[in-house]
This record gives C-alpha cells, sequence and structure tokens, in this order.
C-alpha cells in the first residue's frame, strides 16, 4: 500500500476498533515504564468483542514493527524512552564490530549502542533491528544485542565472481557486508533479463561458461540471508563485466548503494503518455507571468531547470522577489506508478559523467523543466522585501511562465563583471541582473546580521576524458551569480516554511539540530592548541558509574565524564570564530573541524529550526524535479492554499522525514565513494610523486593528511615515521617520537610521498618525504 494511503487506512482500522496503532502505541507509552499486558489494555481501553480481536491485531504489526516488544512475562513493552530496546539501522565496520544508529523520535535523542563482533556478525550491514541494551561500556558507551531483524536492508549483493574447487562464492564489494554469498551449480549464468529498461548503465555482459566470469563482477540475489557469520546463498542474476571495464565503476557504485536505476515500464509508459500541450482551462485557473523578462541560472551542464526568478524595483523602493518553481506535482499524482518510483529514489544522484534522476526525462527535462522560450507551469513564491531583507508581504500562487533566457553561472558573472560582449548580448536584461546582485547582497547581510555559519571551505571539481577516467582536479569556483541563485532559494524556502508554520498545518521540515556537546568538546579541544575557542564557556559534563571485573575476580569504580546535552551555543559562536581566522593558515582546517562538529541536517515533521542558518523555520521547496521532500512541500502548500487544510498526517510526515533524509544520506555516500575511487585510479601513476599535504585527523594507526592541491586524501602509516618510534598520544590528538620528541598534529603541514594506490579498497598510503615538513620538534632548555 502507498503510504500516502496510510492515513486513510489508520481511520479505517479507528471506525472498526475505536483505536488507531498510533494511539495504542502512545497509550502504551504513557503508562509506568511503558508496558502493559493484553488484559490490562482490555480494561483500560473497554474493549468488547471485535474491538479485542483489533487489539490482538494492532499489537501484532506493532511488533512487527519494531515499535514494542513482547516479553515472555505476557507484557508488551514500548521500544525508546526508559525501556531497555531501540529500533535503528546497523552500520558495520570492516573491522567486524558494528553500530546500531537508532531511529529518531520526537523529543528523543538516543547515542549510537556499539555491536560487538559475535552480534555484528548476525546481521548484514545497514539492516533495520531491534537491539536491547545490555550493558555500558567503559566509556559510557551503550552496548548491544540483537533482539531480531525487522528489515533486511539487501536483496542483493554486488561484487566479485570467484569460481572455487567446492563452490563459487560472490564477494561483496561493500567492506561492510562481511559474508560471502555462495553461488550453487546452475545457478551462476543469468536468465533472461526481466525487460526492465536501464537508463542508466549499458548492456549485462553474456558468457557462456562459469569459468568465463571468474574476476567478473556481478549482482547476485540473495535467496538465504548469512547467519551468525556463515555464508549466504544466492543466484547471479547480472553479470557487469571486469572491474576495469569503461563504466563498470558506477554501475558497481549504484547497485552498491541499492539505487533504484530502472524505471519500472509502467512507471515509462505513465512518462510518455503524459500530453505536452497545457489546456487552456489549466492556464485560466493560474496567474500568468509569461510576459515577464524571467530567467533560469544554472550550471553549463545542467538539463533539468527547477527554478526561474525575476526581480523588480516597485515604486514604494522595495524589492519584488519572483522565485518559480516547476509544478511538479500537477503531472505527478500521489499513489501513481511515477510517484511511488519518485519515492523509492527520493533524490536524484549525479556523479561526475552520468545521473541517476528521481524522475523520468520526459518529466526531469522536458515537460516539468523550466526550458526558455517554453510555457511551463509552477508553483511561485512572490515575496515584497524591504531594504533590510526583511519580508513585508508574501503570497503564493499557482502560475505559468515562458522563461526568457536559460542563463549560465558563468555568463551572469561576466555581465556583473563588465563584460561588453555579455552586456551587449543580454543588453535587455543587464538591469535586471544588476539589481538581482543588490537584493542578494542585501539578503546576504541579513542573514550574516542574525548569525548564519557561512563556511568558505575549497570544493573539488573533477576532469573526466572520453571513457571516464579522472584526469585532473581543480578548485571549484564560485561567483556571485551563485549567491544570487542560493540566496533567493534561500529566501523562497524560508517563507514556505513560516507560512506553513503560521498555518498551523503539519508540513515537513529541513532541520538542522545543535551540535552534539560531545563534538563540541573535541572541537575546543583542538582549536585550544591555536588559541582560538567557540567561546561557549566551560561545557557541562555528567558522570557516569562504571564497574570494571579484574582478573583476580576484584570489581573497581570509577566515574568517567562525557559532556552533557544542555549546552549554551548558537550559531554566532561559529560565525565569530570564522570571522577570526579568516585568512589566516590555521583556516582550513579549523573550518574542516568546525564543519565535521556540526550534525547533518535531515527532513522532519517537527520544527526545530535550522542551526547553521539561523532560521526558526526552514523547508525545502525549491527542487522539486530532483528532491521529494520538496514535491511533498508544493502538495501540502497547494492544498492549504486550496482549501485551508492540511493533507497528511503527523505520523506520515514522520516517516516521510525518515525516509528521506535516508535516501539523502544513500545518494550522498554514493556520489562520495565514487569521485575517492576515481581519484585513486587517478593516482596510481603517480606513485613516487611528492606532495604537500595538511594533517586532517590523527589516530593510533597513523595521520591522515589531504593533498593541497588535489584534494585528495590518505593515511600515513605510524610505523613508517622515520627515525623514531612514534606513539600516539590520546590527550593532545598527537604522535610523538619517543626520543626525538617530533609530533604530528592535526592541522600540520607536511610533504608526502605516494607509496601505494590501491584501488580494490580504494585506498591511499603515503609517507613521509625526506624533507617532511613541519613535524614540529620539541625544543629542548
Amino acid at each position: 500500500m502507498p503510504k500516502h494511503a496510510a492515513p486513510e487506512k489508520e481511520r479505517s482500522v479507528k471506525r472498526r476498533a475505536g483505536f488507531t496503532d498510533t494511539d495504542l502505541l502512545e497509550h502504551i507509552r504513557a503508562l509506568p515504564h511503558g508496558r502493559a499486558t493484553y488484559k490490562q489494555l482490555v480494561k483500560e481501553l473497554r474493549l468488547q468483542g471485535e474491538s479485542r480481536d483489533a487489539l490482538e491485531d494492532a499489537l501484532d504489526r506493532l511488533v512487527d514493527k519494531g515499535l514494542v516488544v513482547e516479553m515472555r512475562s505476557g507484557h508488551f513493552v514500548a521500544v525508546g524512552g526508559e525501556s531497555d530496546f531501540i529500533t535503528g539501522r546497523v552500520s558495520v565496520h570492516r573491522d567486524g564490530f558494528g553500530f546500531l544508529i537508532p531511529e529518531s523520535r520526537e523529543g528523543e535523542s538516543k547515542p549510537d549502542v556499539f555491536l560487538p563482533p559475535p552480534e555484528a556478525a548476525k546481521v548484514m550491514h545497514g539492516d533495520r533491528v531491534l537491539v536491547r541494551i545490555v550493558r555500558q561500556s567503559a566509556e559510557g558507551r551503550p552496548e548491544g544485542e540483537i533482539v531480531r531483524i525487522l528489515r533486511r536492508a539487501h536483496v542483493s549483493v554486488v561484487g566479485e565472481f570467484r569460481v572455487k574447487k567446492r563452490a563459487n562464492y560472490v564477494i561483496p564489494s561493500d567492506e561492510r557486508i562481511q559474508q560471502w554469498v555462495e553461488i550453487p551449480e546452475g545457478m551462476a549464468i543469468p536468465t533472461a533479463d526481466s525487460g526492465a529498461v536501464d537508463r542508466v548503465g549499458a548492456a549485462p555482459r553474456q558468457v557462456q561458461s562459469e569459468e568465463e566470469m571468474d574476476g567478473m563482477i556481478v549482482t547476485a540475489e540473495i535467496l538465504e540471508f548469512p547467519e551468525d557469520g556463515q555464508h549466504g546463498v544466492g543466484r547471479v542474476v547480472e553479470i557487469l563485466g571486469f572491474p576495469d571495464d569503461f563504466g563498470v565503476d558506477v554501475e558497481i557504485i549504484i547497485r552498491k548503494h541499492h539505487l533504484p536505476h530502472r524505471f519500472p515500464e509502467q512507471v515509462i509508459e505513465q512518462a510518455v503518455a503524459i500530453p505536452r500541450a497545457i489546456p487552456s482551462a489549466e492556464i485560466a485557473r493560474r496567474r500568468d507571468f509569461r510576459d515577464l523578462p524571467i530567467v533560469t541560472i544554472d550550471g553549463e551542464t545542467a538539463r533539468d531547470f527547477d527554478d526561474a526568478v525575476h526581480v523588480e524595483r516597485l515604486s514604494n523602493g522595495r524589492y519584488a522577489l519572483q522565485v518559480h518553481i516547476a509544478d511538479v506535482s500537477h503531472y505527478v499524482s500521489p499513489g501513481s506508478p511515477i510517484d511511488e518510483e519518485a519515492l523509492l529514489r527520493g533524490t536524484s544522484v549525479y556523479f561526475p559523467d552520468r545521473a541517476v534522476p528521481m524522475l523520468p526525462v520526459e518529466l526531469s527535462t522536458d515537460i516539468c523543466s523550466l526550458r526558455p522560450g517554453e510555457d511551463r507551469l509552477v508553483l511561485s513564491a512572490l515575496l515584497e522585501l524591504d531594504y533590510q531583507g526583511d519580508v513585508v508581504a508574501q503570497e503564493f500562487a499557482n502560475g505559468i511562465i515562458r522563461s526568457a533566457e536559460r542563463m549560465t553561472y558563468t555568463n551572469v558573472f561576466r555581465v556583473l563583471e563588465g563584460d561588453a560582449a555579455m552586456r551587449e548580448r543580454y543588453a535587455p536584461l543587464v538591469d535586471r541582473f544588476e539589481l538581482m546582485r543588490e537584493l542578494a547582497l542585501i539578503l546576504n547581510k541579513k542573514r550574516t546580521r542574525r548569525g548564519s555559519i557561512d563556511f568558505d571551505m575549497p570544493e573539488s571539481n573533477i576532469e573526466l576524458d572520453l571513457s571516464g577516467q579522472m584526469i585532473g582536479v581543480s578548485r571549484a569556483e564560485r561567483n556571485i551569480a551563485h549567491r544570487i541563485i542560493e540566496e533567493f532559494m534561500l529566501a523562497a524556502n524560508e517563507a514556505v516554511a513560516s507560512h506553513l508554520e503560521a498555518a498551523g498545518i503539519p508540513a515537513l521540515y529541513r532541520i538542522h539540530e545543535l551540535p552534539d556537546p560531545k563534538r563540541v568538546a573535541d572541537f575546543e579541544e583542538i582549536a585550544a592548541h591555536y588559541g582560538y575557542s567557540l567561546g561557549v564557556g566551560a561545557i557541562p559534563v555528567k558522570r557516569f558509574p562504571v564497574v570494571n571485573k579484574r582478573r583476580d575476580g576484584r570489581k573497581t569504580r570509577r566515574d568517567i565524564e562525557l559532556p552533557r546535552g544542555d549546552l549554551n551555543i548558537s550559531s554566532r559562536n561559529y560565525q565569530r570564530l570564522i570571522a577570526k581566522i579568516a585568512g589566516r593558515p590555521e583556516e582550513r582546517i579549523l573550518s574542516y573541524l568546525m564543519l565535521r562538529s556540526l550534525k547533518q541536517a535531515r527532513y522532519s515533521n517537527v520544527n526545530e529550526g535550522h542551526f547553521a542558518l539561523a532560521a526558526k523555520a526552514y523547508t525545502h521547496f525549491t527542487s522539486p524535479i530532483r528532491r521529494y521532500p520538496d514535491l511533498i512541500v508544493h502538495r501540502i502548500l497547494k492544498e492549504q492554499m486550496r482549501t485551508g487544510h492540511a493533507l497528511f498526517e503527523e505520523n506520515q510526515l514522520r516517516d516521510l522525514g525518515n525516509d528521506t533524509s535516508f535516501t539523502e544520506r544513500r545518494a550522498a555516500e554514493a556520489e562520495r565513494e565514487l569521485i575517492e575511487w576515481k581519484k585513486v585510479k587517478f593516482m596510481e601513476e603517480r606513485v613516487g610523486d611528492e606532495f604537500a599535504a595538511l594533517i586532517i585527523s590523527t589516530t593510533k594507526y597513523g595521520f591522515f593528511v589531504e593533498l593541497s592541491e588535489l584534494f585528495v586524501e590518505g593515511i600515513v602509516p605510524i610505523e613508517t615515521l622515520p627515525g623514531d618510534r612514534y606513539r600516539y598520544h590520546e590527550n593532545g590528538r598527537k604522535i610523538i617520537g619517543e626520543r626525538s620528541r617530533r609530533s604530528f598534529g592535526i592541522g600540520d603541514t607536511v610533504k608526502v610521498r605516494l607509496d601505494r594506490a590501491d584501488t580494490v579498497e580504494r585506498k591511499l598510503q603515503f609517507g613521509l618525504a625526506e624533507n617532511g615538513g613541519s613535524g614540529k620538534r620539541k625544543r629542548k632548555h
């Protein structure tokens, strides 16, 4: 059943039983210790006849979802809260242990739960599981055991096919999946394709024998899941080719991260059948903006144009900002094949040489894309702003536009920099672009005044040849044209969020929570070595009693201190420090570490504000072609405009927030991993070369560096450091020579030599060059 239909199903259950699953769960959570027996619930809810049967069914559903645990005593215990049970996704480390990443619930913040190797071996990386907390570690970290697997993350794995004497195996490309998959005799050569159209990669490879497949990359469907560290059993459903074949790297990443990349036939059929012409009756129902010189501003290679903008100066001296966003919701109905596939994908994924779109190309680059000179349906945010950038009036409208120009960031920048040829070519728009710059700078100053954080971190631009191989890397340049679009999109997103919040209807927000106190404490410790601080004062700590059992049987008790949650910090603390370090040698490393101290933004039905933007309410509204949350927000806004009523219930939006946050992280990890893989391949021919580098982290194994010019990372193992025996000192986070007292710490610049480029594990290993840079020597007094 589509998730959009879930609220109606719950209402049907409530009519039959007098309560919904959500009602029942909240009732159990509200009881002492969050537990109740079946008889207790029957009595408290005053149930009779069919309602008792409905209670049993509801309890079964809650148990299946991992929201309630049925104990041997007959009690049903609500997961989370004060109970020892918690649900989440498993993250397995390549060394065999793992962590449970808890699922978020309103008002709760749970730490990750450590899973020792025997427990991690029971599951596969990414599985959704129910865990019971069994103890606290010496560091105060919870440790758990697997109670039940709720949902498998992998119905298939991609990996290298190995021909063995006794049995053939697939070794997963994801090193976090520890278990090999056995391929029984007769299941190695795939049968005919299912007929799904692959819009991303090339046609699958054809082979005649299993021996021919040795060393090839394949996709295997799992028939029997591995248990307790044993191998799983599967069958090969797809042969991609050898690891170094053209395009296979992208295909591996797509399948490793389970990115949906084949549009089902019914999705393509629906997309092809959508009429291109806009009916006159639809045009008549909309605000007509086609006579205005509205433009899109995007990158040179962009094909899907979500947004178009227009700025005017009003007679009262204020600014009229129009942000027109492709009206995807007009063409994609809730629960339709296209919608269900878009929800499954969650977002478009962009690789250096191709994309995996959220919507079929018929929509993403044609019908919905705001192409120049063509009529397009839009949902418009119309803002009136004063000279300080404050919104004094706003409205939202279903509109129709005809983009006057498809502008690029480069050409707008050249116009604003006074390029004569560009100013002549776009003469009718020059004044408009200058007004856009004026307003964008005002909006930026407004955000700065309220404490918005703006990291000026360099980003890399990967250069590829025609075969898809990386041939270079350069710094991605940002200019005022990027700033114009960024400020206008931020303003529109914030306006929609504040409007929906004021309307008092359930909505999907983009939230960025306060930083984790421990990460702030870690940053403060490192920043202090450079003479800097965020200025948060003493960080509150909480004491945890820890009991250790010695070999002789005696027990010792000690207290450990960990930062607690009531940290007095705001975005202004970060903003002020960024201003202090601007232009200084330590700016790069401290900016990098500040960014790491922040939490990831996510989607939620609960508005908790946006820490980095210093915004009280924020959402994503401006990219519905490539982000599913934006499409949801469009539907919510249009329903509110049409009826004044809510479209979704809170529990449904909570689930949508969790799902789309997951798909966003999945896409980001896939994009990042492919780029790192291409970087390793690029560096393979540079073994022996020397590079200037910055130490970005230290561990007991060595220190990690980032090459100054190439944005490439790798490790310098501690055992390779010359001339001394080095040890890692946890307190100062430094690696120090025992005799020379030479030290290597975060932020130090060093000269390194590339010793090894491992394209299998996709890792780079460096050694300290002969003249190894500034590893600091302690002076003798």
